[in-house]
């Protein structure tokens, strides 16, 4: 793992509700294409502004991932199912938007050439599959959570878990798994991924760095969590240049609707 310091240039806190909404945009774009979401819909506009397609959606979109002519839409339902607010997740022929098949998951990642990861996790779930461009079953894990695709396929597990199982993995084919470092949190948000391939993870208050050999090392603790209260809190991490945003979103134990937000701007170099 090539080595990273980070330096804390400030930290604030506000308190108010909880932030709301999704990032505005496209769900995805590829190859001067976007894919828009709207209640029960899809739009696929071109680069020239010119819409491509629209099709209805049996949910609400949140987010897509493009490979090869092919797109793989993840979904909410609208009413609450035995896999609670869980859509179906749509694999779609990019030209016309035409159904290639209804599946099952959670979250999703495009592996290319047509290619797709999609997880599962929830009562007895805890699964990865991989499917091809027409939906046929390639492999499975026994893992869940964010994949990042490059140096093979890697997974920050989340398992709702207390105490947690979750590590960082990699996938191997045969239903393989190289286990990396135990993580703290149940529920730790996306990683960035860096030019080297190293992922930061902010892990119960704690920010980590991943390697692509799934070595890691802490690069700051900028407020570990006790067991107690990790439920309490949800992170994220953002990225502009050589400056890194961490943030934790704090639920007050008492006060219903009542949120600290504490957030981070930190330096990222390498010595």
């Amino acid at each position: 793992m090539g080595s990273w310091l980070v330096t804390v240039l400030d930290h604030r806190r506000s308190r108010g509700g909880r932030p709301q909404g999704r990032p505005e945009g496209p769900l995805a774009r590829r190859d001067g294409v976007e894919l828009h979401a709207r209640e029960g819909g899809l739009t696929c506009v071109e680069a020239t502004g010119e819409v491509r397609w629209r099709r209805p959606c049996p949910g609400r979109p949140n987010a897509a991932h493009l490979s090869c002519g092919r797109v793989l839409v993840t979904t909410d339902s609208f009413e609450y199912t035995a896999r609670g607010h869980l859509g179906p997740a749509l694999l779609l022929d990019l030209a016309d938007g035409t159904t290639v098949a209804e599946l099952r998951g959670e979250r999703g990642a495009a592996l290319g050439d047509g290619r797709f990861v999609l997880g599962l996790e929830g009562y007895d779930a805890f699964d990865t599959r991989a499917y091809d461009r027409d939906a046929n079953l390639l492999d499975s894990w026994r893992s869940y959570g964010h994949y990042v695709v490059g140096s093979g396929l890697r997974v920050v597990e989340t398992d709702r878990r207390h105490p947690t199982e979750s590590r960082v993995v990699r996938l191997l084919s045969g239903g393989r798994i190289e286990r990396g470092p135990l993580l703290a949190d149940p529920q730790a948000p996306a990683p960035l991924v860096l030019p080297d391939g190293t992922l930061l993870v902010l892990d119960a208050g704690v920010l980590r760095a991943v390697g692509r050999g799934l070595d890691d090392v802490v690069l700051a603790e900028l407020l570990p969590l006790a067991p107690q209260d990790r439920p309490r809190f949800t992170g994220s991490l953002h990225r502009t240049a050589d400056r890194l945003t961490a943030t934790l979103v704090e639920r007050h134990p008492t006060r219903m609707g009542s949120y600290t937000t504490h957030t981070w701007t930190l330096e990222l170099h390498q010595p």
